[in-house]
């Protein structure tokens, strides 16, 4: 299965609520739009299968998987092995985690190279959605649920089947997109509080509490004491070290 880029659709009737603030990946998911036409193969990707018994093409289409926190990876290659045990490989396409790059910053005031999920807690799968295949992926280990839309029952207060719900083409390609051209984020074992000391630059060898940590900008701002004063500075992750 060929790596690409990622997605998602309405989150699950089952699930806790997700947050709405606008740097939560999770809520993102959110605003995915209810309308899904579905995403065709790319072009050189097989896109499609058999025809059902209708006589009709079988169409791949990109859904959400909502799996246990931190289990992206172990799913995506659990799956891609049940796939192919359960010989639905030819209908399970693709298994994508989208994901951005992005580098930490170590105490020691190296850089680390990484990869950042752009949304935690979800996986995307392409495939062509029958009982076997929905089953394949319901039953592999560590996965919660497709994000989808809740059928009610009829009668008593249970919870309902939640139908799978493909992505629409624009938000899959957005989702690639946004994949694809995000800036690399900075990750530091920083927060307000911790006390630094200052490594490099004017004010080398300085103590001091940060105050504010930029991980965009590679930079936090800290309290120095100058001059018998606390005055705020503003310091490059590269010019500090953290202290126990």
């Amino acid at each position: 299965m060929s790596s690409a880029p990622s997605p998602v659709s309405e989150l699950d009737h089952d699930l806790p609520p997700t947050p709405e603030s606008p740097s939560d990946p999770a809520a993102d998911l959110l605003t995915l739009s209810e309308t899904s036409d579905g995403f065709e193969a790319p072009e050189g990707a097989e896109g499609s299968s058999d025809p059902d018994a209708a006589g009709k093409p079988q169409v791949a289409r990109w859904f959400a998987v909502q799996v246990a926190s931190s289990c992206e990876k172990k799913v995506k290659a659990t799956l891609e092995q049940r796939a192919v045990t359960l010989g639905v490989d030819n209908r399970i396409l693709e298994i994508e985690i989208p994901q951005t790059p992005g580098v930490k910053l170590k105490k020691d005031g190296s850089r680390q190279s990484i990869e950042e999920k752009v949304f935690p807690g979800y996986v995307l799968v392409r495939m062509i959605l029958d009982e076997d295949t929905m089953m394949a992926v319901r039953s592999t280990p560590n996965v919660i649920n497709f994000v989808g839309q809740e059928e009610r029952r009829a009668t008593g207060k249970a919870r309902g089947h939640i139908r799978p719900r493909p992505l629409s083409s624009q938000e899959v390609n957005r989702i690639f997109k946004r994949s694809a051209e995000k800036k690399p984020v900075v990750k530091v074992d920083l927060a307000e509080g911790d006390q630094i000391l200052v490594t490099a630059g004017p004010f080398k060898d300085f103590q001091g509490e940060v105050i504010d940590v930029s991980g965009e900008r590679s930079k936090l701002k800290a309290l120095l004491s100058i001059f018998g004063r606390e005055t705020p500075v503003e310091l490059e992750f590269s010019q500090i070290s953290k202290q126990s």
